[in-house]
């Protein structure tokens, strides 16, 4: 008797086990990649979607909402001139700023893609500037641009070039700018650094054997070799040119005469100097918008000379009518 109840809860025991191990296994994953989940809701799309809502309000911190449907897009293009300054230093800002990023954090790279003795130690000095926070930077590009006693005209002076107060000069400040922004892209330097790893020595060796020069072997095969790491490299440009603000914040305040006045400080100053939280969220999505817009593009261009390991581009076939008869091509 003892032993045949013994028997039938251990097979009710085995036949629920599996059960329970299946249902606690199915859910095992995703109580793993919740938090990821719920930080997305919380922190991501909750606040995207939210300041999508308000861009419809006339919201400022303190006082009553009202709304107010497309009016401060309309304010945006036809009352505010701001807006289109801002706008255009953005643009100019990026069109200097994308192609430097990237010629420079590319020279860098191959630079330390070279089998040499100390390469390590050059590694680190070029990628330390990428982890320095913004006031710092600021705070030494404020040191070097000095008119009066900055590091940059002292080299200049030694030489005898009369630099300018670079800064404070609407002709050299956004260059500056352009300059102080590249001092970090240790970051892109690593990417590109990583594609260089990934590239087969053999594809260099087979260009040598026909007579290519180094300069043959860059375009030839570097360039096409690295073009998907050059795609994400100028994605990320192009976004960080747009959300620019740190150092024009604390290097010039948006002058000389409004020539650094960027579009993200145009934004900021919107919602927490003039209180209209709205009015920003309509600029901040005209900003994603123009980002969104120029990214499909550069997306759209890189099936032209984006190229990926084992793919061969054909052009297509052309159909040729000679004697009445079709021939291909």
């Amino acid at each position: 008797m003892a032993q045949t109840y013994s028997q039938t809860a251990g097979n009710n025991a085995a036949s629920f086990t599996p059960r329970r191990k299946r249902r606690w296994g199915g859910a095992a994953p995703y109580l793993f990649i919740f938090p990821w989940i719920f930080g997305f809701l919380v922190f991501t799309l909750g606040p995207l979607l939210f300041s999508l809502i308000i861009s419809f309000f006339d919201w400022p911190i303190v006082g009553q909402v009202h709304f107010i449907g497309l009016g401060n897009y309309k304010s945006m293009f036809t009352d505010d001139p701001l807006f289109w300054k801002s706008l255009g230093v953005t643009l100019k800002f990026a069109a200097l700023f994308v192609p430097f990023n990237i010629i420079v954090a590319l020279g860098l790279a191959i630079l330390l893609n070279q089998n040499t003795r100390g390469t390590a130690i050059f590694r680190t000095a070029f990628y330390l500037p990428s982890v320095i926070s913004g006031v710092a930077l600021a705070m030494i590009w404020s040191w070097v641009y000095s008119g009066d006693y900055g590091i940059l005209n002292y080299f200049l002076s030694i030489i005898g070039v009369q630099g300018p107060d670079w800064l404070n000069d609407t002709k050299w400040s956004l260059v500056a700018m352009v300059v102080a922004s590249l001092w970090g892209q240790g970051s892109m330097m690593l990417v590109f650094l990583a594609g260089l790893k990934g590239i087969p020595k053999d594809l260099y060796e087979s260009a040598s054997l026909d007579g290519a020069g180094k300069i043959r072997q860059f375009f030839s095969v570097t360039v096409p070799m690295l073009s998907p790491t050059i795609l994400f490299n100028l994605i990320t440009s192009i976004i960080a040119a747009f959300q620019q603000l740190t150092l024009a914040l604390l290097l010039t305040g948006g002058g000389p005469m409004k020539a650094t006045y960027f579009y993200a400080m145009y934004m900021y100053e919107n919602a927490f100097k003039y209180y209209k939280m709205g009015y920003s969220a309509a600029n901040a999505w005209f900003m994603f918008l123009i980002v969104l817009t120029l990214t499909f593009l550069v997306f759209k261009s890189s099936e032209a000379w984006v190229f990926y390991e084992g793919e061969m581009k054909r052009k297509p076939l052309k159909k040729m009518k000679a004697g009445g008869k079709g021939k291909t091509a």
